[in-house]
């Protein structure tokens, strides 16, 4: 059958969709990616066919104008909101009784304009693109709703791709289900009126699955996810961060127990610059006896003035190689260092500094598998006696052998391949759809 994933233009996003695509290239498909131009060496790279269509969305440079120090100093609760990635649905609170009609349809404008911000460069040429191609299934990233615009207008079956928390999904079906329960009257409904708007222009109307899937793909274990009632497919994570080469201090195990510390890319390239300071962490712990490993931005590794001698400070080091080798791993909440980390088996300490984070540093804490300190409260001092805690109490390591065990559980890629073909062929009804048992592609 004919597989097209798509992703706007956000790397690490696209980065948790490789496995799944060549999963299904093994299995005999044949496998697209479409995206906005900036990330068409990111996908040949993970040696992928890619489309580009459109142009690169503006969501960074735009959000770069409020991050200076200058506008921080004038408006610090709205710079705090867009550098943390604070805005709906990301902001909405865990629990039910807190969450207010007023705020599930305030959220709804915002919701919409993020999407059509992200999306509306790449809808034409992708829709053009699928309906010369005819794809038979089409897999797109959780807030790239291009890609539900495609597979409407060209008949394909669809579903969203997890790269963490369900957010969208968690805000829509409270949305509507509130919604519903509401006396009389047009209550508006902004992101549906936007799909329906651009399928329209194209001959096609708007129908629901197209703001969360005919079915999700979902890679967190069911104790970290939160909860939609939504038809799920679960999928054993598996990392992959892009070309990475082993170094040669990375060939033995450590002499002593080691912490890594890595604060992902999003920070450095598009928020400019970590919440913490990384000095001083370094600094607190520098008289234990560990190893720490730092992978630091390089325009990040310019604020670091001195490298204490139990300490290592790179650029990047494969996160799948090196965290297997620690005792701890202390990080920034991004879904593919926590996703890793928790594959690895491996006590985290949470420092949340973007969107879901909070909801992730929370969940790992409520297991047992680590420990979360807001980004505010990360002084050296909260850190080292962190990271004592996590190395010398066993119940952290227990609980998160627990948690280690719950993700190796869930179906690999390869082995889900065969019931995503089912629900194409359920949701396509395509004759020419095959088994992947059978080993050939459409």
């Amino acid at each position: 059958m004919r597989v097209l994933f798509v992703c706007y233009a956000e790397k690490t996003h696209f980065l948790g969709m490789v496995p799944l695509a060549w999963a299904l290239r093994t299995a005999g498909h044949d496998v697209r990616v479409a995206s906005q131009p900036k990330l068409t060496g990111v996908i040949t790279g993970a040696g992928l066919t890619a489309v580009p269509v459109g142009e690169d969305h503006k969501l960074w440079s735009s959000a770069s104008r409020f991050l200076t120090e200058r506008f921080a100093e004038l408006n610090p609760e709205v710079h705090e909101r867009i550098r943390r990635g604070v805005f709906p649905p990301f902001d909405m609170a865990d629990d039910p009784g807190e969450v207010t009609w007023d705020y599930l349809a305030g959220a709804g404008p915002d919701i919409a304009t993020a999407a059509r911000n992200t999306n509306s460069s790449m809808i034409g040429e992708l829709v053009e693109f699928a309906r010369f191609w005819r794809p038979d299934v089409v897999f797109w990233e959780q807030a790239s709703f291009a890609g539900s615009i495609a597979a409407k207008v060209s008949g394909a079956a669809h579903a969203r791709f997890l790269w963490g928390l369900d957010f969208y999904g968690r805000w829509r079906t409270r949305f509507l289900r509130e919604r519903a329960a509401r006396p009389g009257g047009d209550h508006g409904d902004p992101l549906a009126t936007w799909l329906e708007r651009e399928t329209g222009k194209f001959g096609a109307g708007f129908s629901e699955d197209m703001t969360t899937g005919q079915f999700s793909v979902e890679q967190l274990p069911a104790s970290q996810r939160v909860d939609t009632g939504l038809h799920t497919v679960p999928v054993r994570y598996t990392p992959y961060g892009g070309p990475a080469v082993v170094p040669p201090w990375l060939w033995a195990p450590p002499s002593k127990p080691r912490v890594a510390i890595t604060l992902g890319l999003t920070s450095s390239e598009s928020f400019g610059g970590y919440l913490v300071d990384v000095q001083g962490i370094l600094d607190s712990l520098a008289d234990l006896d560990i190893e720490v490993v730092a992978t630091v931005a390089e325009k990040e590794q310019r604020k670091v003035r001195h490298v204490p001698g139990n300490a290592r400070v790179v650029a990047y080091a494969p996160l799948h190689v090196l965290a297997p080798t620690c005792s701890a791993i202390v990080h920034h909440a991004g879904a593919g260092t926590m996703a890793t980390a928790t594959l690895s088996g491996v006590p985290q300490l949470v420092l949340p500094d973007q969107a879901d984070g909070w909801y992730t540093a929370r969940r790992i804490a409520e297991l047992g598998a680590g420990l979360r300190i807001e980004p505010g409260d990360a002084t050296g001092a909260a850190v080292r006696d962190a990271v004592v805690r996590l190395l010398g109490e066993a119940s952290f390591g227990d609980s998160a052998g627990l948690l280690r065990a719950e993700v190796m559980a869930m179906p690999a890629p390869n082995h889900i391949v065969g019931e995503l073909v089912e629900l194409t062929e359920k949701y396509r009804g395509r004759e020419h759809v095959r088994t992947a048992a059978s080993g050939k592609g459409g």
